[in-house]
């Protein structure tokens, strides 16, 4: 699988927000810098964004920071709150990770309220039912026939809330990337690459399985079958249910 591009150098990293001594809810883990070095092959940058995630994930662990390790989020995680602006929309700007108000640069308003037709919502997404959170990339490989079943799982099950975020790239290679292949769910856009870090994604394609209200069910990395993942969407449906959870008209 191919590991993620590097970040765009015209968009400068941002730093972290600042700490404070009250009480949680924590504040959102710092934005992580991926320069890539001279020389450094596909298989070396894959390596080095791992050990960047893992090292990151055990310091910000000390720290008592909520994020997910190099492989993803693990079952009964919470979905960390985000939101991103939509690849096809004309809203510019980096995704907002804040848990609180005046979060720095993190974002001045807590992400969960953060909604609007531009925006897309990690909070309402998980409001409105089970949540399938694809991550992707459109430079370093090809991987997107696993969002092309996406699409597919969508139409099969309108129940689930279906979305993806694109991390780093070009955000116009990746409204090609929309087109060319008809997907009609939300794509978010992450320029610096936050996402990354909370999400614990190196490589793409990765795909996140939530419950409605956002308790995390799984996480699978690399491409699946057609088959697997409609397997995947029935179980996380008849779990839903069984929570009490059940799907609306139409």
């Amino acid at each position: 699988d191919p590991a993620l591009p590097p970040r765009d150098a015209t968009q400068p990293p941002r730093s972290a927000p600042p700490r404070d001594s009250s009480p949680p809810p924590r504040s959102s883990p710092p934005r992580p810098s991926s320069e890539r070095a001279p020389g450094l092959g596909r298989w070396g940058w894959l390596v080095a964004i791992v050990v960047l995630l893992a090292v990151g994930w055990l310091t910000l662990r000390q720290f008592g920071e909520e994020t997910a390790g190099p492989t993803g989020l693990a079952a009964g995680a919470r979905l960390p709150p985000f939101a991103a602006p939509l690849a096809l929309s004309e809203l510019e700007g980096d995704v907002n990770v804040a848990r609180r108000p005046d979060s720095g640069e993190a974002g001045a308003r807590p992400a969960c309220e953060v909604r609007g037709p531009d925006v897309l919502n990690v909070c309402a997404l998980a409001e409105q039912g089970p949540v399938v959170l694809g991550f992707l990339a459109t430079r370093g490989g090809d991987c997107s026939p696993e969002f092309d079943r996406l699409q597919t799982m969508s139409r099969e099950f309108p129940g689930v809330q279906v979305a993806a975020v694109a991390i780093r790239g070009g955000r116009d290679d990746l409204r090609g990337l929309i087109a060319d292949h008809g997907w009609s769910y939300p794509v978010g856009y992450d320029r610096d690459g936050v996402l990354a870090g909370l999400y614990g994604v190196a490589v793409c394609p990765q795909v996140t399985y939530a419950y409605p209200g956002g308790e995390v069910r799984g996480t699978t990395i690399g491409a699946e079958t057609e088959a697997g993942m409609r397997g995947r969407f029935a179980r996380l449906v008849a779990a839903s249910r069984e929570r009490g959870w059940e799907p609306g008209p139409g």
